[in-house]
C-alpha cells in the first residue's frame, strides 16, 4: 500500500517504454525522414566550425554538399556559456578576414592579474610569459554572441540550421553503424501519456553524423557504451562553472583586464578558482564566474554558494559595489584533458569539441581547440562524402583519418604539454603543490617530463558520507553582491514546457531518498546550480521525497556527472526548452 502513495517521479519513455504502455496503443509513431550528406548535432563552436569548413571546401571544389545542423536552443548561442577568453588561432585559420566580417571580438586582453586569495587579503602571482595562463594576444568575448555570429557565417555559406530541435536519439543501420539522429517528440504529458497535439520527431539521415553536444553530451554517453570508445582512456573529470554578467560603475571598468584567482573560499584540497573579465561592449560590463572541480569530497559544498561568497572578498567587492547584476548561468566543463580523450571516430560518426573534451585546463580555454577539432573533422570527411565510391565497409562512413589528423595537429601538442597540471593537484599540499608543479615542470620543461599523472577517477565516486564531513556554514545573501538561487535562475531566462515528463530521469525513483539523502544528505540540492532538486516532507508527514523542478534546468549536466548513485540520466526536453542566455 505504502508504495502506491509515493507519486512517480520519472515518467519518461527512455525509462518506461511506450510500446508496453496501453495509453500509447494505436498512436501513429511513423517518423518523417530526410537525407543529408552530413548531419551535425549541436550549434556551438565545434559544430558550426565543422559546418563552415565543409561548405568552404564544397565551394572551393564546386561540389554539392548538404549539411544540416540541429541545435536544442531556440536560437544559436542561447545555450552557450563560457568565460570567455578566446585564443584566435582557429578563427584565424577558418576566417582570415574575420575582422572585416564583423566578428564580435571587441576586447583585446591588455592586462593579466593572477591572485591567491586568503579570507581578507590577496597575494599577487606574477604572470610569466610562457605560462599557460598568459593571455597576451587573446580576446575577451561574450561567447554566445561569437557563436551567434558563427551561425550567420554558416547560413551564408548554405548550411541548413535548425534551432529549437533537440537530437533525442541516435539512429543505426542494420550493420550497427550510425545512420543519423531523430529530433525530440513533442506533446507528451507530464505523466508520460500522449496529448492530443502529440507529434513525432523527425529523422535526419547522413553519410556521417558529427556529435558536438558540448561537455557530457547525452548522445555521446550512449555512443561511448555502444562503440566502447573509452576503453583506452581514463574516465572524464569535470568542473562546474557558474557565471554572472554585471554592469558596473564606469570609473571601475578597465576594458581588457583579465583577473583570475585561486584559494579562498575553497580549501587547498578543493580544485577551483575565479575569473573576472572587463569587457569593452559599449557599457561598463564585467563577466565574472567561479569554477569548482567536481571531484570535491564534502557533500555539504555548494558551488553556487561558494561563488556568491567569493564576491564579498574585498578585492572583488570593490569592483562590483554599486553595480547591477544582469545575467546568470552555469555549465559543466571537462577537466580531464589528454588522459581522458576517448576514441573519436566510429562507423557513421565522430565526436567533436567539448563532447570528447579538448579543453586546455590551465589555460581555461576550450573554444579554439573545439573549433579546430570541428575543422579537422570536416577536412577528413569532405573527400570521403564527395567521392563517387567511398569504399566503406559500413553503410555509415567510418573515417579514422580524423583521429590521425588530430594527433598531428597543434591540439594534441598543446593538450599533451599541459597534461599533468590538473592531476598534480592530487597531493598532500593540494593547490600549492599543483602550483609548484606547474612552475617547475611546465614553465621550465614545457610538459616534456617523461611521466603522465593519473586523475582520481570518476567524480561521482569522490563524495564522502555526510557523517564524515563538516557542514559548511554559508553566509546569507545580502541582495547587493550575493543573491539567492531562485532570483539567480530567473536571470538565466530558463523556460520549459511545463506539461512534459521531467527530462531529468531516474533509473530508480527510490534511490534518492534511500541512498543520496540517507548517506550524503542529498547533495543534489547543493550541486545543482538551478534548484531543480528539492527534498520535501512527505504529505503524510513521515520522511522525505525528492521533488524535481525540471522547468528550472539550465542544461549544465552537473547532476548527471556528480550524482553519487549514478541514477540520474539527463535527456533532452522538448526543443527550445532551457536557458535563454544573451551573450554569456
Amino acid at each position: 500500500m505504502h508504495l502506491h502513495m509515493m507519486p512517480r517521479i520519472t515518467s519518461h519513455y527512455t525509462i518506461f517504454p511506450r510500446d508496453k504502455d496501453p495509453r500509447w496503443e494505436g498512436v501513429e509513431m511513423e517518423r518523417f525522414a530526410d537525407e543529408a550528406d552530413v548531419v551535425i548535432v549541436g550549434g556551438g563552436p565545434a559544430g558550426l566550425s565543422a559546418a563552415i569548413r565543409l561548405k568552404q571546401l564544397a565551394k572551393e571544389q564546386e561540389k554539392e554538399l548538404r549539411v544540416c545542423l540541429v541545435e536544442k536552443a531556440s536560437q544559436i548561442g542561447a545555450h552557450t556559456l563560457s568565460g570567455a577568453c578566446l585564443e584566435p588561432s582557429a578563427l584565424n585559420e577558418l576566417f582570415p578576414d574575420w575582422k572585416e566580417r564583423g566578428a564580435p571580438l571587441n576586447t583585446p586582453v591588455t592586462e593579466d592579474l593572477f591572485s591567491i586569495l586568503t579570507e581578507k587579503y590577496r597575494i599577487p602571482v606574477p604572470m610569466l610569459p610562457g605560462l599557460p595562463m598568459n593571455n597576451h594576444g587573446n580576446y575577451i568575448v561574450r561567447l554566445g554572441h561569437f557563436v551567434h555570429w558563427l551561425g550567420e557565417q554558416a547560413e551564408e555559406l548554405g548550411v541548413e540550421i535548425y534551432p529549437g530541435y533537440a537530437a533525442a536519439e541516435v539512429l543505426f543501420h542494420e550493420d550497427g553503424s550510425v545512420k543519423g539522429i531523430a529530433t525530440n517528440d513533442v506533446g507528451i504529458a507530464k505523466d508520460g501519456s500522449p496529448k492530443d497535439v502529440f507529434e513525432r520527431g523527425m529523422e535526419l539521415h547522413a553519410k556521417v553524423t558529427l556529435f558536438g553536444e558540448g561537455c557530457h553530451g547525452h548522445l555521446a554517453k550512449q555512443l561511448y557504451r555502444q562503440f566502447n570508445l573509452r576503453e583506452n582512456c581514463e574516465p572524464q573529470t569535470y568542473a562546474i562553472g557558474l557565471k554572472e554578467l554585471w554592469v558596473i560603475d564606469e570609473k571601475k571598468c578597465r576594458p581588457g583586464r583579465v583577473e583570475h584567482s585561486v584559494g579562498w573560499p575553497l580549501n587547498r584540497n578543493t580544485y577551483g578558482g575565479s575569473f573576472l573579465y572587463h569587457l569593452n561592449e559599449g557599457e561598463p560590463l564585467v563577466a565574472l564566474g567561479f569554477v569548482v572541480g567536481l571531484d570535491y569530497t564534502n557533500p555539504y559544498l555548494s558551488p553556487f554558494r561558494e561563488f556568491q561568497r567569493w564576491k564579498h572578498h574585498p578585492f572583488v567587492a570593490k569592483t562590483l559595489e554599486g553595480g547591477n547584476r544582469i545575467a546568470y548561468g552555469a555549465r559543466a566543463l571537462n577537466e580531464g584533458g589528454y588522459q581522458c580523450l576517448p576514441k573519436v571516430t566510429f562507423p557513421g560518426g565522430m565526436l567533436i569539441g567539448c563532447s570528447p573534451g579538448f579543453m586546455n585546463v590551465p589555460k581555461i580555454k576550450g573554444t579554439h581547440t573545439a573549433m579546430k577539432s570541428g575543422m579537422l573533422a570536416a577536412e577528413a570527411i569532405f573527400p570521403k562524402v564527395t567521392a563517387e565510391d567511398p569504399a566503406s565497409e559500413t553503410a555509415g562512413l567510418h573515417i579514422p583519418e580524423y583521429e590521425d589528423n588530430l594527433k598531428k595537429s597543434w591540439i594534441w601538442k598543446e593538450l599533451y604539454a599541459v597534461r599533468n597540471i590538473r592531476p598534480s593537484f592530487h597531493n598532500y599540499f593540494g593547490l600549492y603543490g599543483g602550483m609548484v608543479y606547474t612552475g617547475v615542470f611546465y614553465w621550465i620543461l614545457r610538459g616534456k617530463e617523461p611521466w603522465t599523472l593519473k586523475h582520481a577517477g570518476l567524480d561521482s565516486a569522490q563524495l564522502k558520507p555526510a557523517k564524515e564531513c563538516t557542514p559548511i556554514e554559508y553566509p546569507k545573501p545580502d541582495g547587493k553582491l550575493s543573491f539567492d538561487l531562485l532570483s539567480s535562475v530567473a536571470l538565466s531566462g530558463t523556460n520549459h514546457e511545463g506539461d512534459q515528463p521531467p527530462h531529468l530521469t531516474l533509473k530508480d525513483d527510490s534511490i534518492p531518498v534511500a541512498n543520496n539523502l540517507a548517506i550524503y544528505d542529498g547533495p543534489e540540492q547543493r550541486f545543482c546550480p538551478a534548484g531543480v532538486y528539492e527534498y520535501v516532507p512527505l504529505e503524510t508527514g513521515e520522511g522525505m521525497r525528492l521533488q524535481i523542478n525540471a522547468q528550472n534546468c539550465v542544461h549544465c549536466k552537473t547532476c548527471d556527472i556528480k550524482d553519487p548513485s549514478q541514477n540520474i540520466n539527463w535527456v533532452v526536453p522538448e526543443g527550445s526548452g532551457g536557458p535563454a542566455y544573451n551573450g554569456l
